[in-house]
Parts: structure tokens; C-alpha cells; sequence
């Protein structure tokens, strides 16, 4: 029977003034191959004229990010030429790929005036034979992404990526990584068929859960063991949910900084080929 084998508690990390907790990597975990990274920043609030998100020009090579804004907004700029501001219950989707440069702010609305903050940003990983593709960026608001509502209103279920019961979500995944927030409200309950050959990303935003009688709590990352494939969620009080499921790529992983590669040697490359300028111009 599919069971919860461990539960990680996410580590509080704050970057200057911003709460962030990273839920992975952990000391006790290392990835869910194939999700590599997940920051959790807020909730907080914002004071009035602040200088909103820390996260200047940086490249990636070798992997995806799917940012969820939940409170607040993102200003996205890459070398690609993509610039958008993505609002609350917006979702981003980048693949880096062979490499880029990108920029993700608050909004100079958000910066005058203030407001609640809280985004997720999951790192993907590419399998090597997409680490060198065309990098990939696309935004969407709240409006733009599916979803649909279960137990007679007490579960929404955004479909950010794979399908569910046959509809398709809001972006595609050359991997075919699903993922989903689910909003639970008290008592609301769900299950979920998930391929027994596939890992699952349980992230508790907010809230206390129950996964196949297991409790989890918000700022806990569940693992999974997979000797079955049916979930049962139950919310103990409103809740919400990032879930995910993808079939384990099993390849080596060579992280550094921004690059996630197979081997040292590509990450050396990676480092070169940037200070070249091969990923892309940055103007302000």
C-alpha cells in the first residue's frame, strides 16, 4: 500500500528581508529525483515603497523553474527577450535549457505600495538529452490556469501541469512532470491515481493533512514509497497543497549554483560558455 515513509520539516532560510523556507535540499533530503529544489517564500507583508524581491540577473543552465505566486506578483525578464509581471494565483514555467539569463522582481506597483508576498519556486530537472534545448518561458494568471472542483466544493484542484481525469493543465512538460496546487477547504477530501512507477512531491503550503492516514503539516515535504498507487487526501483544517508526480529520470546529477548538469565537466562548461556570453545579452 502506498504510505508516507518520512516527513522533512522545510528549513528556515531567509535571504535579507525575505522568509523564504527550503524544503529541498535538506540536510535529511537530498532531491526527489526528478524535483531537485523548492523555496517557500513568506507569507509576509510588505511595507509601502520596499525594495520588493532580491533576485537580480542570475543564469540557469540544465533544468526548469515553475514559480507559483500565491500573494503578491513577479516582474520576469530573461535575455530570451520575455518580460511579463505575474499576479496572485499566477503560475511561471521556465526551461532554462542550454542557458539564459533572468531577472525576477516585484512589480514597481508592488514596491510603492506594498502588499502581502508568498511565492513557491520548484526547480525541475531535464533529462540529458534536454539539458542543451531552447530555453522556454511562459506566464499565466489565475484566470489562464484550469481547474476543477471536487467534494461538492470543498477541494479545488489547479491544473498547472499533466492531466487530470482526461483535461489537460495549464503547461505542457516535454517530461511529463503533473503538478497541481490543491486548495482543501476543512473535511474536503480527494484521491488521487498516481503511476506506482513515479515519485511524489507532497508539499504542504499551508494547513494540516492527512495522506493515506498519515498527518502531515504546512512547511512539510512528504516521501512517498511505491508499492501502490492511490492517494487519499484529507484536509484536518483548510489547507493547500502542492502536489506533484513524475517518473524518476536516473541520471546523475551534478549541481553547482545555478547549473544543473550530469557530469563536473559540463558544469565547468557551463560556467565558461556564460562568462562568453553564449546565454544570451542582458539589458536593463
Amino acid at each position: 500500500m502506498l504510505h508516507v515513509t518520512r516527513i522533512h520539516k522545510a528549513d528556515y532560510a531567509p535571504i535579507s528581508d525575505l522568509v523564504t523556507y527550503r524544503a529541498l535540499p535538506t540536510a535529511n533530503v537530498s532531491m526527489i529525483d526528478p524535483f531537485l529544489f523548492l523555496n517557500h517564500h513568506g507569507p509576509q507583508v510588505y511595507e509601502p515603497n520596499n525594495h520588493g524581491l532580491p533576485f537580480g540577473p542570475h543564469p540557469h543552465r540544465g533544468m526548469e523553474t515553475v514559480t507559483f505566486i500565491l500573494d503578491g506578483d513577479i516582474s520576469h525578464k530573461d535575455s530570451g527577450g520575455h518580460e511579463s509581471v505575474i499576479t496572485a494565483g499566477g503560475v511561471q514555467w521556465m526551461t532554462a535549457g542550454r542557458g539564459l539569463i533572468h531577472a525576477e522582481t516585484s512589480s514597481d506597483a508592488f514596491q510603492k505600495n506594498g502588499g502581502k508576498l508568498e511565492i513557491l519556486q520548484l526547480w525541475l530537472n531535464l533529462p540529458a538529452r534536454l539539458k542543451m534545448t531552447p530555453p522556454f518561458y511562459k506566464g499565466l494568471q489565475r484566470e489562464e490556469i484550469p481547474s476543477v472542483t471536487l467534494d461538492g466544493g470543498n477541494v479545488t484542484v489547479n491544473l498547472i501541469a499533466g492531466d487530470w481525469d482526461g483535461q489537460k493543465a495549464a503547461f505542457n512538460s516535454e517530461t511529463g512532470v503533473h503538478l497541481n496546487t490543491i486548495y482543501a477547504k476543512a473535511g474536503g477530501r480527494l484521491t488521487v491515481t498516481i503511476p506506482q512507477d513515479h515519485h511524489i512531491f507532497f508539499y504542504v503550503i499551508k494547513g494540516n493533512l492527512t495522506a493515506n492516514g498519515t498527518k502531515v503539516d504546512a512547511l512539510k515535504l512528504a516521501e512517498f514509497n511505491q508499492d501502490g498507487d492511490t492517494l487519499t487526501i484529507t484536509a484536518d483544517t483548510d489547507s493547500i497543497l502542492l502536489l506533484g508526480h513524475a517518473k524518476p529520470l536516473d541520471e546523475p546529477v551534478v549541481a553547482q549554483g545555478p547549473f544543473v548538469m550530469n557530469t563536473q565537466q559540463e558544469i565547468q562548461e557551463a560556467y565558461a560558455d556564460y562568462r562568453q556570453g553564449k546565454f544570451g545579452t542582458w539589458t536593463h
